[in-house]
């Protein structure tokens, strides 16, 4: 517990950027877990008397053009980004880090029916993939998921892959053996603790590849169904409205572009801190 304090404490003053990223990542956590009781409104209700209403005193964002609340949306919207987000980075880290793992440390026939998949996912264009799974799959949330789930998995495995090679050929994995150590020992003991740092990075930085990923599919109208308040959906219905009521744009835009921002900021930061070379 000391060491961590003062690790926190050293990356505070080191990296000044990276911790504000970090609280602006905490803040729309916040905003997030407490949406119900910040949004002034029901994120789908229609005030049939301020279609497309300008921000104003009732409405601080404006209205849509269904008359619902942008000010409400937008933090009900943080809700699905930050589920979406959450839900893949895990599971592409446990489904990641497991086939990297076993494909770096026994290589051989299983490293390369491993890695003969990996390059074959890699080798589609990651938005291309999405597309086509989450459109042959449907929108929905969960479908969402799958299809960022299955562009994650092989950037995860990659990097595993490569810390495992290195790691089994150190010393100490080298004396593990000799005293009778088996594999999962090894693996779980020497394997996982070590490559912690890059894998804590690689997920900072894939949570804002997978909130611009499902942004995406919900743009094109294969993400979030509505009446969700995904950012991407808002974005799709006031790309009609860009002129007329340009409010509707700029504000789950810039949630958007600021949210990413952040987690790749605060990713940068962290590898920065993470690497001794760096120190």
């Amino acid at each position: 517990m000391k060491k961590f304090k003062e690790d926190c404490k050293r990356f505070i003053h080191t990296q000044k950027i990276g911790f504000i990223s970090l609280l602006i990542i905490l803040l729309v956590f916040a905003v997030a877990v407490f949406a119900p009781f910040i949004a002034p409104f029901d994120p789908i209700s229609q005030d049939r008397t301020a279609f497309l209403a300008a921000p104003n005193s009732q409405h601080v964002m404006g209205t849509d053009d269904l008359g619902r609340d942008v000010f409400s949306r937008l933090i009900f919207g943080s809700q699905i980004s930050l589920l979406v987000g959450i839900v893949t980075v895990v599971i592409s880290i446990v489904l990641g880090t497991l086939i990297g793992m076993i494909s770096g440390y026994f290589g051989g026939v299983i490293d390369l029916v491993f890695q003969r998949i990996m390059d074959a996912i890699m080798s589609i264009p990651a938005l291309i993939l999405a597309l086509f799974i989450a459109a042959l799959l449907g929108p929905a949330i969960h479908n969402v998921i799958i299809a960022l789930v299955i562009i994650e998995i092989p950037r995860f495995a990659r990097i595993v892959r490569g810390e495992m090679m290195r790691i089994r050929e150190s010393n100490y994995v080298e004396a593990s053996r000799s005293v009778g150590a088996g594999s999962f020992r090894i693996i779980m003991r020497h394997g996982l603790p070590n490559m912690m740092a890059p894998i804590i990075v690689m997920a900072s930085l894939a949570f804002g590849q997978t909130i611009i990923a499902e942004a995406s599919l919900s743009f094109l109208g294969i993400g979030t169904p509505p009446p969700n308040p995904s950012w991407g959906l808002m974005l799709s219905d006031a790309s009609r409205y860009m002129e007329s009521a340009p409010w509707l744009v700029l504000f789950p835009g810039l949630a958007l572009c600021i949210l990413v921002l952040a987690f790749n900021l605060f990713g940068d930061a962290l590898r920065d801190f993470l690497d001794p070379k760096m120190s």
